[in-house]
């Protein structure tokens, strides 16, 4: 079967055409005689000198009765190409060029393994999570199995989606990569083809190479909030089906008299407070906020999972969330998880943040009348819901360690209406002491 010529025979065969049959070297001034061999216009005269009568080609032999011939300008220019392309300074200049993009194709082709390691091990982590997260709802629901069947199923398809959206997203950067990384190779492949031609002197020009793919930029995988939707008292959000069997279960909190600033009003029942436009008269004591309008809950926590509600109506501002014990309560700080607390606030009826440092600013479809706090002592995590449809606000993945207690600071409104207390929701009813 016959094989197409290579770049190289068929350069060699290209310098053979436009070589002198007489001088044997590339030619100089080509001149074509009648017969249509070429030669050097110098070699050729020469070889005429002193001939008498007619004369004859060296190739063919053919006689002419004159002397006579004609420059071929085509000849020429194409013996002009081939003297250049086949220079030294012309050969290192494209060995040059062939380096620098193959080295160019191997750095890219590195940065793009690289990404494909790193979409790998996203891949894993995604798995990873999702797996966890399925077993942490097949735990939440074994009690309620044979009641809440239909919501587990619910809950484990909505996590799948998520995870195969995620997957998904990773996957087709993959891809990408990966198409990016075969171009840069078919392509290597040519350079490295080119980059033998060279070595023979008879690559004319710069290999055509495929267009080089553009990869967008990896997708990011939070995992902590792949997971903080789920990591949430999933018993309590259907605990109209089976209240009795919730774990955790709501705490019924009440207020502690004992630590709250003296322009705190605390109900009776120790279900409410509300900012007081007088100073209420206090005895004195370690556990009291005495700069700030602050109080925490009777109910302090160390261990388990815990769940309390409150209700905050329309009020303009507070601040709610946890507090550790160790609070300095006697000056006016920051309330950031570096200073020991865990809150979300309310500023101007409806700008909502949590309060990290520096403050993050939340972005809530709605305002929220009623709040659910979520403490896991063990996974240092404490969450934020609104708890009317059990949408999470915000959550913390690196909480207290510790004892803690539930934290509220009804704020100083400052406007002319009557202030609006906190109230702590216990369900269902409890008959409290006081």
């Amino acid at each position: 079967m016959a094989t197409a010529p290579t770049a190289t025979s068929t350069k060699g065969s290209l310098r053979e055409d436009l070589t002198c049959a007489i001088c044997c070297d590339l030619f100089r001034e080509p001149v074509m005689l009648a017969c249509m061999h070429h030669f050097c216009k110098t070699c050729i005269s020469r070889y005429w000198r002193g001939t008498q009568g007619p004369v004859t080609c060296p190739q063919c032999r053919k006689e002419f009765r004159c002397r006579q011939f004609q420059t071929n300008y085509l000849v020429s220019a194409m013996v002009e190409k081939v003297r250049v392309t086949t220079s030294d300074a012309y050969i290192q200049n494209l060995e040059k060029q062939l380096e620098e993009t193959l080295e160019n194709h191997r750095l890219r082709r590195e940065d793009h393994m690289n990404n494909i390691h790193r979409d790998e091990d996203k891949m894993d982590t995604i798995k990873r999570a999702g797996a966890d997260l399925q077993a942490h709802i097949r735990g939440e629901f074994r009690a309620l199995h044979q009641i809440l069947l239909d919501e587990e199923t619910y809950m484990l398809d909505h996590i799948r989606r998520e995870q195969e959206e995620e997957l998904e997203k990773v996957l087709r950067h993959l891809e990408s990569v990966k198409a990016a990384v075969r171009e840069l190779e078919e392509n290597m492949s040519v350079l490295q083809q080119a980059s033998v031609a060279t070595e023979n002197r008879v690559l004319t020009e710069f290999p055509q190479l495929r267009p080089l793919m553009l990869v967008d930029v990896a997708p990011e995988f939070d995992v902590n909030a792949f997971s903080s939707k789920y990591m949430a008292p999933l018993q309590y959000i259907t605990w109209r089906k089976m209240f009795k069997s919730l774990k955790p279960g709501p705490s019924p909190l009440t207020f502690d008299v004992d630590s709250a600033h003296p322009s705190i009003s605390i109900s009776r029942d120790k279900t409410m407070a509300v900012e007081s436009e007088h100073a209420i008269p206090y005895t004195e004591n370690n556990k009291r906020f005495l700069q700030c309008v602050n109080v925490l809950a009777e109910q302090g926590f160390q261990s388990g999972q815990h769940y309390w509600e409150v209700e905050v109506g329309s009020k303009p501002k507070w601040d709610l969330g946890v507090a550790s014990k160790a609070v300095d309560r006697c000056s006016r700080i920051k309330l950031s998880p570096e200073n020991g607390y865990w809150t979300l606030r309310l500023r101007n009826r409806n700008e909502y943040s949590a309060g990290t440092q520096p403050w993050t600013r939340l972005q809530l479809r709605s305002s929220p009348r009623r709040l659910g706090v979520f403490l896991d002592c063990e996974g240092r995590r404490v969450s934020f819901y609104d708890a009317d449809d059990m949408s999470l606000l915000y959550s913390f993945t690196n909480g207290p360690r510790g004892k803690v207690y539930p934290f509220f600071s009804p704020c100083i409104s400052g406007s002319s209406q009557k202030p609006q207390p906190f109230k702590l929701l216990h369900y269902p009813p409890v008959t409290l002491s006081g």
